[in-house]
Formats: C-alpha cells, structure tokens, sequence
C-alpha cells in the first residue's frame, strides 16, 4: 500500500523525521519497502494566471499567452497545451528554472514569437506520466507562490508491504493508529457528520444470504453533476497513493478506499430495476464488467443483483451495464461488509485481483459501514451536489462477527518475552490499539481481559496480544541475553582435506578399503623393493611377518591374490595407512609416512550381455588418482612423466608430480611378479604419499561472465615422442588471460600423416569477464598458440 506522509501526519504527527517513521513501521511488522518524493527535483516554478491567449500567426497548434505570475510585467510564453486558456491557473516555469532532468528553461522564439518560460504539465514536474495538457490549478490558487510550497511537493510517498492479518492498516486511519500507537500521540478522530437527508428516494435491500453478507447498507443521491472534476487536493493524495483521477465518484469512492480502508461501489440508479438483492450467482448467469470483459459467473459467487439481472460481483468489480458515466443523474452508492471466506479466492477464478478483493478477502471493520457511506456522502455532495436520500439497511446482526474476550497473563507474558514489564505500560498499550482492557489483580500477578477491536481479525489468543505487546514495546528495546557456552576451535584447518571423505570417493568409484597388516613377508616385500631400507621385527608372529612394510602394496597385493583364488577376479582395493623406513636422522630410527595405495584387477564390470567385457587398464588407474587430487585441488598442478620403478613395468609406470614435487606413482604391476605374488593377468596399482596432498586450495570467488564462450578448434602435426600432457600445460601457462577450457579430443595416425608423427586435435575455449571477444583478438590468441607450439615442439598445422 502506497500513502503520502503529509496525509497521515494530518492524522498523527510524531516529532520523528521520514526515516525514523520508516524504521518503527518496519520494526512493528508494517515492513516499508520503499520511500520516494511525490515530484521530480525542479526549482522556479510559480503558480500564475493566463490573462490572454491568443493563436500563435504561425503554428495552428500553438498559442500565444501573457501569463501574471506576481511580477512587474506579464510574460510572454508560447503554448502548444489543448487546455491552455484566458483566467485558468497554471504552474509556470519562469527563466531561469530547472525541470527534472536538469531541463534549464531560457528566453527563446517559437515560430517568430518570443516565450519567456513555459507552462507546466504533471509529467514535465515529475508528478506522473500525464502530458495531455498543462496542470490546472484551482481557480483561488495565489499567484506568484511557488508550486513546491502550494501542493507540499517536498511530501514523501511511503510504500509498507503488509502482511495478510493486517488488513486493518490497508488505510490512512489504520496506519495512523499504528503510529500513534508506536510513539504514545493522539490520533485525530476524522469529523464525519451525517448528511441532510433532502431526497425520498430510496431502494429496498434483500439479502438472501446472510452469513456472506450479514450487512449492506444502500443511498440514493440524486440530481449529481458529473462534469464537476474532483478537487485538486483529492487528485494528489490519490496520485501519491497510486491511483489515477478518474471522475468524481471514482474518484470518492477511491478516496474513502484509501481514507478509511473501507471499499465502495457507485451504481447509475437509472439503470436498476426494482429492488436491490445480494445473492449468490444463477447457474450460467452472466455479466459484463467495467473492463468489458463478459464472464460467466460461477454459482458460489456472491452477487449484487436488482429484480432482473446480476449487476456486480460483490466485493471485487463492478458491471458495465450499470455502471456510472459522464450521463449519469442519480446514482445508488452501496456500503457493504461481505465475508471473508465469501469473497476469499473468487476474484482469481475469473483473473481479477482488485483493491476491494484485496481487502475483503483480508476482513474489513464490520463496524465501518455508516462511516464510510456517510463520508462518501459528504464529499459526493460537495464535489457533484445532489440531494441525498435515507440510508436504506439490510443487516442480519447474529451473523456479524464477534471478537471474544482474551486472558492475558502477567506471568506468560514474562516468561515469553523473558522480561518484566510495567504493568500500565501494557494496558497503555492495548488501549491505544483500540482494545477494551480490565485489569484484574491476582496476588502479585494481573491479568489483562481484553477484547479486540472489530478491524482486529488477527487477535484471538493470548499469544496474539503478547505479539502485540512486544512489537509496540519494541524489539530493539527487548535485552539481548544470548545462551552461555564455551566453544573451541577445531585443531583442523580448512586447508586439510578430510581423508574420510575421500575414502567416500573411492568407494563410490568402486573400490573396497582393504585393512591389512603393517608387517609383511620379507621375500615378497623384496621383489617389489630391493633397494628399501627396511625394518625387521626381533619377535616376529611369523616368519613371513617380520619385516615392517615400507609401501602399501605389498599388504593389498596379498590381500588381492588371496581373493583371486576364491574366484573374486573383478576387484579394486585402496587402503590408507602408516609405512615405516629405517631413518637413522630420525625419532628412534624410524621414519613413518602416511599414505594411500590402490590396486586393480580384472573387468571393469562383471559380466553382462549389454555390455563388451573390457579389463582394467593404466588409465582407469589413472582416472581414480585423479579424481583423489581433485579434491586437493592439485589436479590441474599435477604432471605425470614416464618413470622407471622396480614395483612396475618398465614401459607403464609414471612418476606423479605436483607442483614439481614427487608424490607418488602410478603403474602395471611388473609381469616377472605376477606368478610370485599369486596374480591372475594384468595388475594396476598407484600408491600417493598422502602427506603431500592432504593440503587444498582454498576456494575464492571468481566472476562470472555474461558474455559468449567461443570455441576454436586446431589440428597440429607433432612428433610422436612428444608427450601431449607437457604440450597441454605448456599452451596454459603462456598467458592467455580469458583461456576457459583446453581439450584434446582426437590423437589420429595413419594415412596423411607422415612416420613418426601424430595429429592432435585440441578445443580451445576463450570467454572474457569484461566483454564479447572479437575477431580480431581470437585469432590473434590463435596464432599465439600455434607459433608457441612451432618454435617449442616443431609442430605444423594440419593440411
């Protein structure tokens, strides 16, 4: 909801300034969600009057005006304004202003003819996006005042966002109360006085459904003058309240809408037929709306009928047939209160959501009816004339709401909130929210019996009315007592990676963790490392159990002959564990590292008709090692060189480096220990010194680009002794800035390439944060990286 601050301090005026209101709606569940001035930034600009008007000799569409704005001569401005004319009053723009938009007005000619400042429109000041003609003032406007200060156009225009069970703050004297509330200030009682009743015209009023309507009240006034525009002041407080001047009643009914938070509907009586009756719809009754549109109204939805036909959907629109025009001479005003549940929904079901569905759906003050046909009354009378008739009433009081009596308890209240309070404090409290209160003394403890006001739908348990004492008293004013409680910070940084989290990994790729003995036979441990410096238990359990393991693999290779022998081929086994070295520099001769070592065997599936069998190779050995230094964000650090190790076959076995710095290796079991281990084929193992890779990068935030990635593709000729790993990481590191992503997708030999050679096909991915990447600069980054990789590896593009 949207309301001008100058209006609700005509209600209440806290010495509090604009933010400081903001801050205390917001506190007390009235959220703002926005505050802006109700007129662009503009200086100069002076109310004066249109003594001549004459057309311009040269322009048919201009005029010639000499407008008085207080000053020794009249001003000469020329006007293109359909409205423009002698004795009206209007906001002029004198030399020397400046409009929205840093619009500085100066002396000019239009069409030969001189103009000395320009005559304004609402869209020209900021004041909204009406340009069909020039603001018209009213007729005892002071000449010579200037605009800001004569419409309070420093005033701000506040938007609060409110929550369902607030619908009693869904007008200006809702909200005032509020702010009364929150600052302890009177709140001015709006003086409405009931209308003279000069006319005998009246409509009777059947309600045919009582517990959706249990009260409409209906007024005929008649001879109404509907060429009176509304006054100035009321076209303000309802453009700064988002709502556009339509005509005078519109623009009333509006107004109470706002005013009070109560809705209303203007009929053309001249257009009813007989009685008016407030029933639900007839099956397949239809009816065309204000907006043109006809539906067909469904039979749960409550109507406002006459003898013959439907005429509005009670509660949310109005029909066209008889709605009020330019035409209109009499008119019916209603004032109803309508069930919540009745209107609750109905406005969707045919894509409608108006401002009277929003408040009747939320519960409107059953109390408010006679107000609001009386005020709308008052004001109709004084914009339009007319002589208005008796209020006609049908009500059914058994089915009005009722609002219960409600205990609230000194001692729940504390123990709630966890603070005393003083007990006329609270009674002030819900007194001013319009609650009646008797206090009632039990021993050292009161009670408040309080019963809620009728706009109040949302009080109707204890726990209501403590709600409403602790956002009133103030949250902020609530001490702050947090829980007592030690905390220790973790010994683990967040650098370290948690090796349960891999062990995680591992068994979602597949493997089993194998626990094995730290003790292992001495002759097996030598085939795989002869030259280690070992440890030989003085008390062995068992001869074959004597020496402390110096790597992994000879346990898990143990562990997986054992297996193979009971016909469990397809198998991958990983374990993490302690190795011991003899050291003599250090702690009691002995040197232990923490690592972790896997090995495969077999398929890669067990058997299926779906699927070829394919044994386990290198490079599925290679693919879980690197998922490991994934998590330790060193994958893309990592190298892998072609090295030779006395566990491994000599032609595949790879050194794994990281950062430079050995951290493992990876390989084929070498065949000459197949048998001697009890192997069964082709065995894979890696082994990574866990030491040197249970540390990550920490993650940062990068940007994301907005713009398009482009792809290039190259194909180069290389030799065939040139490993395509180094030539990869050599293409990252010779600066490409918005380099994304390096692929290579295709390694082809064969005809049309010469012996010897190869031909790679690598992706390059290039995207920038900043911009689009143009031609221009692609292939310029291109043939960076085909010269990088001519003059370092000798390689050609491909024919």
């Amino acid at each position: 909801m949207k309301f001008s601050e100058s209006w609700l301090r005509e209600w209440v005026n806290p010495s509090v300034d604009t933010n400081e209101l903001s801050e205390q709606l917001s506190m007390a569940g009235l959220e703002v969600d926005g505050i802006e001035s109700v007129a662009g930034d503009f200086s100069g600009v002076l109310i004066g009057e249109v003594v001549e008007c004459g057309p311009h000799p040269d322009a048919d569409k201009l005029q010639v005006t000499k407008v008085n704005v207080g000053g020794e001569e009249l001003l000469d401005i020329v006007c293109g304004a359909p409205n423009c004319r002698k004795g009206l009053k209007v906001a002029v723009a004198v030399v020397g202003a400046v409009l929205p938009g840093n619009f500085k007005i100066k002396k000019a000619k239009l069409r030969g003819q001189p103009s000395h400042g320009m005559l304004c429109s609402f869209s020209e000041l900021g004041m909204g996006d009406d340009h069909s003609g020039i603001l018209e003032l009213p007729a005892d406007s002071p000449i010579g005042q200037d605009i800001i200060e004569y419409l309070d156009l420093n005033d701000k225009v506040i938007e609060i966002d409110l929550t369902p069970n607030r619908a009693d703050c869904l007008g200006i004297k809702g909200v005032a109360r509020e702010v009364g509330v929150l600052n302890q200030s009177d709140v001015s009682n709006l003086s409405i006085a009931d209308v003279s009743v000069e006319s005998d015209a009246s409509r009777a009023i059947t309600l045919q459904n009582s517990e959706a309507c249990p009260r409409y009240l209906g007024r005929v006034i008649e001879n109404v003058d509907l060429s009176a525009k509304s006054p100035l002041w009321m076209q303000e407080k309802l453009r700064r309240s988002g709502i556009r001047s339509i005509d005078a009643v519109v623009d009333v009914t509006n107004y109470v809408l706002l005013e009070l938070g109560h809705p209303m509907h203007a009929f053309d009586n001249d257009k009813l037929k007989g009685d008016i009756t407030v029933r639900f719809a007839q099956d397949k009754e239809s009816l065309v709306l204000l907006d043109g549109n006809k539906i067909e109204v469904n039979s749960d939805t409550l109507v406002i009928a006459d003898a013959e036909k439907a005429l509005a959907l009670a509660g949310i629109f109005g029909g066209e047939e008889s709605g009020v025009t330019a035409q209109s001479n009499n008119i019916f005003l209603e004032s109803a209160f309508f069930s919540p549940d009745a209107i609750l929904g109905k406005g969707r079901q045919y894509g409608l959501h108006t401002d009277a569905s929003h408040r009747y759906e939320r519960g409107v003050d059953p109390e408010l009816q006679l107000q609001a046909m009386e005020r709308a009354s008052q004001l109709l009378l004084d914009i339009v004339g007319g002589k208005a008739g008796p209020i006609i009433t049908a009500e059914e009081s058994a089915s009005l709401p009722v609002r219960n009596k409600i205990t609230l308890r000194s001692t729940r209240l504390e123990r709630v909130l966890g603070i005393s309070f003083d007990t006329d404090r609270v009674t002030d409290i819900l007194n001013r929210l319009g609650m009646q209160v008797e206090l009632i003394a039990q021993g050292s403890t009161f009670n408040w019996v309080v019963q809620a006001p009728s706009y109040r739908f949302d009080i109707a348990i204890e726990e209501d009315l403590i709600e409403e004492v602790a956002r009133v008293f103030g949250y902020n004013n609530i001490p702050n007592q947090a829980p007592l409680a030690s905390l220790a910070m973790t010994s683990r940084t967040e650098r370290k990676i948690s090796l349960n989290n891999v062990k995680h990994l591992l068994c979602h790729r597949g493997l089993t963790e194998a626990i094995t003995y730290s003790f292992v036979d001495p002759k097996k441990q030598a085939l795989l490392f002869p030259e280690a410096k070992t440890l030989v238990l003085p008390h062995p359990i068992s001869a074959d159990m004597s020496e402390m393991r110096v790597s992994l693999l000879p346990g898990l290779l143990q562990a997986l002959s054992y297996n193979l022998k009971r016909q469990q081929n397809n198998l991958s086994l990983f374990e993490s564990g302690l190795v011991f070295s003899a050291d003599e520099s250090a702690e009691n001769g002995v040197n232990q590292t923490s690592k972790l070592a896997g090995v495969f065997s077999g398929n890669t599936s067990n058997e299926h008709w779906a699927i070829a069998n394919k044994s386990v190779d290198f490079f599925d050995a290679k693919a879980v090692v690197e998922e490991i230094l994934q998590q330790s964000a060193g994958l893309n650090d990592a190298t892998y060189e072609s090295a030779q190790h006395t566990a491994f076959h000599p032609g595949q076995c790879a050194a794994i480096y990281v950062d430079g710095d050995l951290v493992g290796y990876l390989g084929a079991i070498h065949p000459q220990f197949e048998k001697k281990l009890g192997l069964n084929g082709r065995t894979f193992a890696f082994e990574l010194d866990w030491s040197k890779i249970e540390q990550r990068n920490l993650p940062s935030a990068l940007a994301i680009s907005k713009f398009p990635a482009i792809r290039r593709d190259l194909a180069m000729t290389v030799s065939d002794q040139v490993e395509t790993g180094k030539l990869l990481k050599s293409i990252e590191k010779i600066g490409i800035s918005d380099l994304v992503s390096l692929n290579l997708f295709d390694v082809y030999t064969g005809d049309g390439i010469n012996e010897g050679e190869k031909s790679l096909a690598l992706s390059i991915w290039l995207q920038s944060v900043e911009k689009t990447l143009e031609d221009e600069e692609i292939q310029n980054t291109v043939d960076k990286v085909v010269r990088h990789l001519r003059d370092n590896f000798s390689a050609a593009l491909r024919d």
